[in-house]
């Protein structure tokens, strides 16, 4: 019988790795199932293009692995059993029955989505973009708004940055402004901050730095000073939170809820789990945690396939580099920072601006996708053959 793998999430990520394991292991000797709850792959990473009206190229999943051996299940994940080796799910088609899947080895790529917080009203009445469902609220919202109306974005991260830019670029008629806990940018280069100033300016974003929402309502936001921003439409950008079910598992999680793993993206409670993308808690250079991103969850995918093939193999284990190389920002279709940092992401005095910058984070998003849409044309490496495979033995 063949070794069942079971990878939950076809974000960046899940489906990375559920391709290079396709890519790497002959079909004989395992059975790969991606488990999914939209029928899509949704490039995350564009999500605040989509909210101003842009169309990013459908990527149907089940197209994407064709003739790969990866099984696509259409369903919501609803409960982990890490004891009994079981996920069990709900699925998308009409009907919405139940079922339980076995697994030999586990990859969690359920990923994150926005944080309201327990900041008064963004649950109710705020705004988000870190689903592809929540881009689509966003953008019928936009478009029903009058000339003049002001948009509100909270959160000063990158996220934030390419929304109010996104929206005031193609929006111009709209009063758009940019809410920040710190400084604008504090944690870019000085190079970095002054390009952000002068592209936030042209595009006429009102920035309110140093500035904590309290609160938020149908037409306005409160400060912790005490001060009101008008906002027909609030943009909620400021934090991301991994998917719950994690903490019921019986994994061993930290404080931010994701799955602390080893550098080869193993649990350390569960050795027959692999965690990847926003999911873990990975350890980086300097001791510091990556950061929940495209630019992390890349690289974990392919350490954690990797490492599950050397295991399965008996080959040698992998040594993918699990660092950063630059910050890229999109600033609307014709600006762009690309903030060039160190390995622990720390940002350095070198920057790429302007078109030339827009144009470099557009070919990183085509390569992000076309490397989650080709899964198994990644690597020339041959498949190989596992030595021992039974179904629910733990290798």
């Amino acid at each position: 019988m063949r070794h069942r793998i079971t990878v939950l999430g076809a974000g960046y990520a899940g489906a990375v790795t559920a391709g290079r394991l396709a890519r790497r292991l002959d079909p004989d000797d395992v059975a790969i199932t991606i488990v999914n709850a939209g029928p899509d792959f949704v490039e995350r990473i564009r999500m605040h293009q989509l909210a101003t009206g842009q169309d990013p190229t459908p990527r149907p999943l089940r197209g994407m692995f064709a003739g790969t051996g990866v099984e696509v299940r259409l369903a919501t994940v609803t409960d982990v059993d890490v004891d009994a080796r079981t996920v069990a799910v709900t699925d998308s088609a009409a009907g919405s029955s139940t079922d339980v899947l076995g697994y030999d080895t586990l990859v969690y790529a359920l990923g994150s989505g926005w944080d309201p917080g327990d900041v008064p009203g963004v649950a109710e009445h705020a705004d988000e973009i870190a689903s592809r469902a929540g881009a689509l609220r966003l953008r019928q919202r936009l478009a029903g708004l009058a000339g003049g109306q002001p948009v509100v974005v909270v959160g000063g991260g990158l996220t934030g940055l390419e929304a109010a830019t996104e929206i005031a670029e193609a929006r111009p008629d709209l009063a758009v402004a940019l809410a920040v806990r710190d400084g604008l940018g504090d944690t870019l280069s000085p190079k970095g901050r002054a390009h952000l100033r002068t592209v936030l300016d042209r595009l006429g974003v009102t920035v309110h730095e140093h500035t904590t929402v309290t609160g938020v309502d149908t037409d306005r936001v409160t400060t912790a000073d005490g001060g009101l921003i008008p906002a027909a439409v609030t943009v909620w950008t400021a934090g991301f939170a991994v998917h719950p079910i994690a903490r019921t598992t019986g994994l061993k999680v930290a404080d931010s809820g994701q799955i602390v793993v080893d550098g080869m993206m193993r649990s350390v409670s569960h050795p027959d789990v692999y965690a990847v993308g926003d999911a873990a808690r990975v350890t980086g250079p300097g001791g510091r945690p990556l950061r929940m991103s495209c630019a992390s969850g890349l690289p974990t995918a392919w350490q954690a396939a990797d490492a599950i093939v050397a295991r399965m193999t008996g080959g040698k284990p992998p040594n993918t580099p699990l660092r950063y190389f630059n910050q890229c920002i999109s600033l609307g279709r014709r600006e762009g920072l690309i903030q060039y940092v160190t390995a622990d992401d720390r940002a350095t005095s070198t920057v790429l601006t302007g078109r030339l910058a827009a144009r470099y984070k557009e070919l990183v998003c085509k390569g992000a996708a076309w490397g989650v849409a080709n899964p198994t044309l990644r690597l020339p490496t041959r498949r190989r053959r596992i030595a021992r495979v039974r179904a629910g033995t733990q290798l």
